[in-house]
């Protein structure tokens, strides 16, 4: 890792209405509009569905390297990931992310090392932990 800190530029162009167009140097370009609930088409990506897989893909980076650290081999993660928008003091918000992993490993695995990274990776992730949104771990271990 290189040392901190670390920065990191988005570009966003967009105009009155329609989509916008995120970028940044070296990596594809990303459309974003309105989610249906805020009235938009639905079939782009929203700031609200951003959010939340920015989570998610800090959540597989950070247990990758959680579970490299603690020697646990696992063979894949499915995560899914819901977020719940509401009203809180006059405010709307995220007031909760629940991620489900779906963690498979080989047989044998010491499941409750198995569950100690997952609940690392949740606590160590850089987006996760500059949230003030509580998150809840569903997590679920399937040795193979």
């Amino acid at each position: 890792m290189k040392p901190l800190p670390h920065h990191y530029e988005v570009h966003l162009a967009g105009a009155a209405s329609g989509y916008a167009q995120l970028s940044s140097a070296g990596i594809p370009d990303l459309s974003a509009e309105a989610p249906a609930d805020y009235d938009g088409p639905g079939d782009a990506w929203s700031p609200e569905h951003l959010l939340l897989g920015a989570v998610q893909a800090c959540f597989l980076l950070t247990l990758r390297a959680v579970a490299r650290g603690s020697k646990v081999d696992f063979l894949s993660l499915e995560l899914d990931a819901t977020g719940t928008v509401d009203r809180d003091v006059g405010v709307t918000r995220f007031t909760e992310i629940v991620l489900r992993p779906r963690l498979k490993v080989p047989a044998g695995t010491d499941r409750e090392r198995a569950l100690r990274i997952l609940e690392k990776a949740e606590k160590y992730c850089l987006v996760s932990a500059s949230l003030s949104t509580p998150i809840r771990l569903e997590p679920e271990i399937q040795e193979v």
